[in-house]
């Protein structure tokens, strides 16, 4: 601690509510229209970012938070790299005028395949981002298209290879679990992946959240509801796959060749770290001060045009909460959770998920909780049976 209250690194999420379509299982809070009313628009936008940034700093500094330098930055979407790279690089520059970012940062910004080229990413990574992670989800075009995703699939590895000339890290993102996919499909678009060598690859299984539009097929009988059974041998493949190829899995969804290699960002969320949510509908985490702000991008700039954080709501988490959160975020993560993070009342479960293999017994004796692949498959019912 550096000051009363303060912490030494912070993160930095910035998100950008922009694309250019929006996919029908998508539940973020993104926008396709280019021009906003009331200052929501794609050019206002990065004035409007810098400005929240300087009424956070001021907020933080009136409560006795002084944070000595940026550890890692994010630009999540939507879809960032619709923006100008220069636009993204100016956001950068006005955080880092504020806040010395630490010495080898990482900064990533999320990007479609379509997205970018040899020369945005070039000026990407001149000023000073480090890492791109491609929205790839799928190699397949019929998968692809239930998902509502415009790129070639055949175009991924071409952008992995300009980006890596840019000198950028590179990962890639695939969902699984798209109604009408194989695991033939899956194992096609995996083996693509890996034959980008990339250094980290993440995976996620298809939710199908209520306000969507895949979720009004489902409800329409258009597309089958993911079977859980099934879900579960398409991770096993990924697994297998990724693992045969060098990745190791460091958390529930995301493999990466070497430590080095894994998401710092993401590790900030999963081990309760502080972090700025700048942009329309962000969340904040001030040692266990929780704000997230409004949604709309317009509302958004109205706010910061009167001088005032643009926050809808915000919580206090009393002790309870954070030690309940600390369970369900460590615990996913390989290198574990401390025994003594678990409540006395719950800790003969530890005993009963170990003997049930969702536990490794080696870990166990070290004093840690890490989860077995079959652990990793019901890491929700684990998390449930150590929360009291």
């Amino acid at each position: 601690m550096s000051a009363a209250g303060s912490s030494r690194d912070l993160s930095v999420y910035i998100h950008v509510p922009f694309c250019a379509v929006r996919c029908g299982y998508c539940d973020f809070n993104t926008y396709t229209a280019t021009e906003l009313g009331g200052g929501g628009s794609q050019r206002e936008y990065p004035d409007n970012a810098r400005r929240e940034m300087d009424l956070v700093l001021a907020d933080d500094r009136a409560a006795g938070y002084e944070y000595e330098q940026v550890s890692t930055v994010f630009f999540g979407g939507g879809t960032p790299t619709l923006l100008p790279a220069p636009d993204l690089v100016s956001m950068l520059d006005h955080l880092r005028g504020r806040i010395p970012l630490a010495p080898g940062a990482e900064v990533t910004t999320e990007a479609n395949p379509d997205s970018v080229t040899p020369e945005s990413l070039r000026v990407l990574a001149d000023g000073g981002i480090t890492r791109v992670s491609f929205g790839m989800q799928s190699a397949v075009r019929s998968v692809l298209a239930t998902l509502d995703r415009t790129h070639d699939p055949e175009r991924v590895p071409q952008v992995v290879q300009w980006a890596k000339d840019a000198g950028l890290a590179v990962s890639l993102d695939l969902i699984y679990g798209t109604p009408g996919e194989t695991l033939a499909d899956v194992e096609t678009s995996v083996r693509a992946a890996l034959a980008c060598e990339v250094d980290h690859l993440s995976a996620y299984s298809l939710i199908i959240e209520g306000n969507t539009a895949m979720a009004r097929q489902l409800r329409k009988g258009e597309i089958a509801e993911p079977d859980g059974d099934d879900m579960a041998d398409k991770y096993e493949l990924v697994d297998d796959l990724a693992s045969a190829a060098g990745l190791s899995w460091y958390e529930v969804s995301n493999w990466a060749r070497t430590p080095a290699h894994r998401s710092r960002h993401n590790l900030a969320y999963w081990r309760g770290g502080d972090w700025w949510g700048i942009g329309p509908g962000a969340h904040r985490h001030r040692d266990g001060l929780r704000s997230w702000n409004v949604k709309h991008p317009s509302r958004y700039a109205a706010r910061l045009a009167e001088g005032e954080l643009p926050v809808q709501e915000s919580e206090t988490l009393d002790a309870a909460t954070r030690a309940t959160e600390r369970i369900l975020l460590e615990l996913r993560i390989a290198d574990g959770l401390p025994v003594e993070a678990v409540p006395e009342q719950t800790r003969d479960q530890i005993a009963v998920h170990t003997a049930r293999g969702h536990l490794d017994p080696a870990a166990l004796e070290a004093g840690r909780l890490v989860l077995t692949r079959n652990g990793r498959l019901l890491a929700d019912a684990v998390v449930r049976d150590l929360v009291p």
